[in-house]
This record gives C-alpha cells, sequence and structure tokens, in this order.
C-alpha cells in the first residue's frame, strides 16, 4: 500500500484498523529514506531500529488497548534540535558534536504517548539561525522540488522530509519563521502556536529552564486536519506548571462563508514577487464569491514599520545568549560608530543583541500596546491572511551570514534579512499563525500563506486552513519522489 504522501491521521486509521501493520508502515518510509534521501539529505540522524522496536511492540499491544491514541503507529521524524535520548543533540554547530540528550524533550514524550514511532531527526541551520539549512556536521538540505535550491530554515529537514514522502508528521520550531518559512518553500502545512501553550523543554541545546521570548515549538504536517490533531498532542503545561491547565476553544468556522477575512498581499517594508501578491489577491476574490467577508485594506491600528522595529530590536536581545562574547564585542563596537538615525538591519540587530533591560521593558511595553491593537483588530475579522516570505525557494548560498546576502525580488534586489517584516507581523505578537499552499510558480516551486489569528485562536487559523485546502489548495507532492 503506497502511503509516500498519505496524511498522518489516515496511516494512524489504516494502523488500527489492521490494513497495515506499525511496523509495515515504518519499513515504508524507512525505504523511501534509504532509496531517496541521500540527495536531499533531510534526515540526518537515522534510528530505524529502535522505531522497528517500537513499531513490532505497538503491534503487538494494538488489540489489547480499548481505545487507541490518535497517531498510533505513525511513523514521524523530528528537528534536530529535540532532544531525543541516546541521539545527539546539535542544532549543527560543531561545539556541540558530542552533545548526547539523556531524555526525550517534553514534546517528544507526549507525541509518544500519543502513538508515534520515531524514524529519526532532521536536518538545521547552525544555531537554527538561517532560512537555509546546511550546517559543518550534517551537511545540506535541498528541496525535494529543485535539489539546487533550499527547503527553507530552521525547519528545513523537516519540510523536505515531509514534502519528499519520508515520514507523515514533523516537529519544528519558529522564532522567526522557522516553521513557516519552510512550509512555504515546500508547499506542506505548519502551525505557529499562540506563544507561550507549548512547552519547549528539550528544546534547547543549554538544556535552559527558561523559554525563550517569542520563540515557540509546533507542528507540521501534509495536511491541515493533521496539525489540529497533533497541536492537541503538543500543547499544554510543563509538567512543573500544575497551577494552570489549557483551554482552547474549538473553532466556530465551519465554511468560507461569513468568514472575516482580511488580506495583506504586499507591503513596501518588503515588497513580495508578482506571482505571490497576485496569487493573495485571486484568493481573496475567491473567498469574496464564497460569502467570505474580505477587506484588502484592514490592518491593526499601529505603524508597521515601528512594529517591525520592535520585533527585531526583542528578537535580537532573545537570541543574544546564543551569541559568542567576541560577536557581541564587534556589535558593541559597530554601535560606537552608528548613528543614532541608523535602521538598518545590522544596527537594529546589534542594539537588540546589546540592550540594555530598562530599553528592553520599554520595546516591550511597546509590544503590548501593538498587541491590544491586535486584540481590537480580532473583533472584527477571524484572521488576517499575508505571505509567509519575498519569493518560492531560494538557491543554495551559503555566503557569509544571512543579513549579507540577497535576493532579487521583482527584478531588485532585497537582502534576505528583510524579509523578516513577514515573520514578525504575527510572532512578535504571540499571535497563532497557520502556514499553508498558495499556489506553484511557473518552474514548478510551490509558495504559500500565513494565515493568522487572535491569541489561542489555533484552532481558527487551522480550520481556515483546512477549508482552504478542500476549495483552494492543498500539498501536491514533488514530481520527482511520486513512484
Amino acid at each position: 500500500m503506497d502511503i509516500s504522501f498519505a496524511s498522518a491521521g489516515r496511516v494512524a486509521r489504516l494502523i488500527k484498523s489492521g490494513q497495515i501493520s506499525a511496523l509495515e508502515a515504518a519499513d515504508f518510509y524507512i525505504a523511501r529514506i534509504e532509496a531517496f534521501d541521500d540527495a536531499i539529505n533531510a534526515v540526518v540522524v537515522r534510528d530505524f531500529e529502535r522505531a522497528r522496536a517500537r513499531a513490532r511492540a505497538l503491534d503487538r499491544g494494538r488489540k489489547k488497548l480499548a481505545k487507541l491514541p490518535p497517531f498510533y503507529g505513525v511513523p514521524m521524524t523530528v528537528k534536530e534540535s529535540y532532544d531525543l535520548a541516546g541521539l545527539p543533540t546539535t542544532w549543527g554547530a560543531e561545539s556541540a558534536r558530542g552533545n548526547i540528550a539523556g531524555e526525550d524533550a517534553l514534546a517528544v514524550k507526549r507525541l509518544k504517548s500519543a502513538g508515534v514511532v520515531i524514524l529519526g531527526k532532521t536536518n538545521v541551520p547552525v544555531m537554527l539561525a538561517d532560512w537555509q539549512s546546511f550546517n559543518p556536521i550534517y551537511g545540506t538540505t535541498s528541496s525535494p522540488f529543485d535539489l539546487s535550491r533550499s527547503p527553507g530554515g530552521s525547519s528545513g529537514g523537516s519540510a523536505a522530509a515531509l514534502a519528499a514522502g519520508f515520514s507523515a508528521l514533523e516537529a519544528g520550531s519558529d522564532i522567526g519563521a522557522s516553521l513557516r518559512d519552510p512550509a512555504h518553500y515546500c508547499g506542506i502545512y505548519a502551525h505557529k502556536p499562540t506563544y507561550g501553550i507549548c512547552s519547549p523543554r528539550g528544546h534547547s541545546l543549554t538544556g535552559s529552564f527558561a523559554p525563550a521570548d517569542i520563540s515557540c515549538i509546533g507542528p507540521m504536517a501534509r495536511s491541515a486536519t493533521d496539525l489540529a490533531t497533533a497541536l492537541g498532542v503538543m500543547a499544554g503545561p510543563d509538567e512543573i506548571e500544575v497551577g494552570w491547565k489549557l483551554d482552547l476553544k474549538k473553532s466556530k468556522v465551519k465554511s468560507l462563508r461569513g468568514l472575516r477575512v482580511a488580506v495583506m498581499a504586499e507591503h513596501e517594508i518588503c515588497p513580495v514577487e508578482a506571482e505571490i501578491s497576485g496569487a493573495l489577491r485571486e484568493l481573496g476574490k475567491f473567498l469574496k464569491k464564497s460569502g467570505a467577508k474580505v477587506d484588502f485594506a484592514a490592518r491593526p491600528a499601529f505603524d508597521a514599520k515601528a512594529a517591525y522595529e520592535n520585533y527585531l530590536l526583542l528578537l535580537n536581545a532573545a537570541l543574544s545568549a546564543r551569541m559568542p562574547d567576541k560577536v557581541l564585542d564587534r556589535m558593541r563596537q559597530m554601535l560606537a560608530n552608528a548613528s543614532e538615525n541608523d535602521h538598518s538591519a545590522a544596527v537594529l540587530s546589534a542594539r537588540g543583541n546589546v540592550v540594555e533591560h530598562r530599553l528592553w521593558l520599554r520595546a516591550a511595553e511597546a509590544r503590548a500596546r501593538m498587541r491590544a491593537a491586535w486584540a481590537e483588530f480580532f473583533k472584527e475579522f477571524d484572521v488576517l491572511i499575508s505571505p509567509v516570505a519575498a519569493t518560492a525557494a531560494v538557491v543554495h548560498d551559503h555566503s557569509g551570514n544571512m543579513g549579507e546576502r540577497s535576493i532579487v525580488v521583482n527584478g531588485k534586489k532585497l537582502n534576505v534579512a528583510d524579509q523578516l517584516f513577514w515573520a514578525g507581523y504575527s510572532c512578535n505578537f504571540g499571535l497563532p499563525s497557520t502556514a499553508a499552499p498558495l499556489g506553484m510558480t511557473a518552474e514548478g516551486l510551490p509558495y504559500g500563506m500565513q494565515i493568522i489569528g487572535a491569541p489561542y485562536a489555533d484552532y481558527t487559523t487551522i480550520a481556515v486552513a483546512a477549508l482552504l485546502e478542500k476549495a483552494w489548495m492543498g500539498f501536491l507532492p514533488p514530481p520527482a519522489y511520486v513512484v
């Protein structure tokens, strides 16, 4: 039975009904990895024998359980940045090559409790700090749609594995579109949850207990329905947070008719390829014809440029703990010679990395006020739909660091890092955002959209993605891997 591009839900149903065993499902995806992954290099840490042993155990126990968990026997892979007991967690950093996890990350424990069989771990950029996935330990991951291009980052190996049919489910992370960008590049689904609802325990190179500002972990899949199921498994308080429980409301969205949608097809701060912005406008027209209330001009009541600069400062402050002292020293030297009016990406990054705490507090207050403006906005709209990035998948370019590279958008050069505008528009404010397929370029490359919702309206953004999966576009497999 060919389950190459089946949803995780369908694979689970086949196993639960006895039409296929958990071992057969695991062996199926293992065979695909062994046949095709040498070219893509997505599943860089393979744990096949333990996966087979777990699948056999699940097969033995299938008839003994009165009720089987949602992902019973479903083969999945996880981003290399998650701890899996006995396997390396390096974040692609040479200095961490020998770091072996002593126990599973909390999200991994929860996914295992839901029945998954983990085949291995997928590739990332060094310290998860790029939209391309390459590092000195595991090498470069390529897009299954075009091996000369990147699958995105930092959850790039995750997206490539799903798109190529190497697993049925994935877990990634996002602080700057690291879930959404690879989904956009590879034509799959990903969900960046409301900040704080999914515990990151065990998703840290240093074993830290304190969750990082802005950063989230979340599910990736080939269907929107799988995102909803996986979010229900992954979300909830940390083991030591015994005083509260999560109560995400089910979505009231059942149809495109009556849906209240704002469409933001482009913005001057970060131009988007005309093909992508045009597709978003066409989507808006389609939604309107389908009975939705669509507004192409509605935006939350704050200055987008101020919001972007606020995100860059707070983002880099959050990332500063990862920075070596010598890098921070260079940033301080840069700022000593920079004008107060210099708002270039490099200077804004440096200011965030060395920001004084009192200035951070002021920025956090400004963010809270803008978050309140979002809350007012979502009284009138269910979702806002926008681009994820400026272009479809980029050609491999490992020169310098990400902020020193450029891409061509509508015939003009754009700094790669400017795309953080689209990343931060939702995640700086802790909003849920679901990435979903939008279209295909003339070259056959997928590109996506992000569906942004109110805080804790995670199931609403996923529900809209599910409706569009049926009415507009769903996952399309890369032709070279359809056998």
